[in-house]
């Protein structure tokens, strides 16, 4: 009952250009490329079932990956999760899972777009769906855009390998990834893996003299000193991380005011917007990766 394609979400890697436009993709590049395939998608559909970040992708508890044989049509492959009851749902709840499946679908593209440079509005994505499970009567608990950032790291070097076919021996040029969700048309994540977008994840420049923006964090974990700051020049949030020096009370302190005002959406207190110094992480092209926060205030 479980394993009908019709109730189970379906993740589809195709490949084109190059060799794979005749069926052929090197077998060890891809093989890597499918394990980092089916590990990017485990720890993603294990935190919407379990509310918790794992490292190994075989500890993903509430659902069985499967894979279908490969196609043709350039070179694909699809996984397909297969939810088994356990996690924070029920059997019942999963029989009609296409709200699930549109949560995970769209935590994927937030996990696999973020990381490959293209923003994603968390807000406007997985926000709004969660209400939407709701009119379900799913029982839901949130993933929090903190946790969906942790996801994003954990996942880094599994996307990275998802581009090695391109990269490495090169049979082919560029991949796209589908999702086929119960009664829904088939979605495309965002972001295409290209060469270019091998060298965002991997390739980082740090500017040599520090800049000063004026921003709103809108979100912040104290464990890592990491987080998002909106910064209106950008028209988007920009991750950020603290430097050592800039570990000090009064940042922090400014940082979570700034972050208490905008949960609320207070723009009018004081405390909504910070004044940072920061030098900038960019990729070899020049995009903007992330801020090196040196002092706040």
């Amino acid at each position: 009952m479980h394993h009908d394609p019709q109730k189970n979400i379906q993740f589809t890697l195709s490949f084109e250009g190059n060799d794979s436009d005749r069926n052929l993709i090197d077998y060890y590049d891809v093989a890597q490329a499918l394990t980092g395939f089916q590990r990017s998608i485990a720890l993603t559909t294990h935190l919407v079932l379990n509310s918790e970040i794992i490292t190994q992708a075989p500890s993903l508890k509430g659902a069985k990956i499967y894979a279908f044989p490969a196609e043709q049509g350039s070179w694909k492959s699809t996984a397909v999760i297969s939810f088994i009851g356990m996690g924070i749902y029920n059997v019942a709840t999963l029989e009609n899972n296409s709200p699930l499946g549109h949560i995970v679908y769209s935590l994927y593209d937030y996990v696999v777009s973020e990381s490959l440079g293209v923003h994603v509005d968390y807000n406007k994505s997985l926000g709004q769906l969660y209400e939407e499970a709701k009119k379900y009567n799913i029982k839901v608990k949130p993933v929090t855009q903190s946790q969906a950032d942790s996801l994003l790291e954990k996942c880094s070097t599994a996307i990275g390998e998802m581009h090695r076919p391109i990269y490495k021996n090169k049979t082919a040029e560029s991949a796209n990834i589908y999702c086929t969700l119960p009664d829904r048309p088939k979605l495309q994540i965002n972001t295409k893996l290209t060469l270019e977008s091998y060298d965002f994840l991997f390739e980082t420049r740090i500017t040599e003299v520090p800049e000063q923006f004026f921003g709103r964090v809108s979100s912040y974990n104290s464990n890592t000193y990491k987080g998002r700051v909106f910064i209106p020049e950008f028209g988007r949030p920009v991750v950020f991380e603290l430097n050592q020096h800039a570990r000090n009370q009064k940042s922090i302190s400014l940082i979570t005011s700034s972050l208490s005002a905008n949960a609320v959406n207070d723009y009018a207190d004081s405390n909504s917007s910070i004044k940072i110094s920061a030098f900038r992480n960019t990729s070899r092209s020049g995009h903007l990766k992330s801020l090196i926060i040196i002092t706040v205030g």
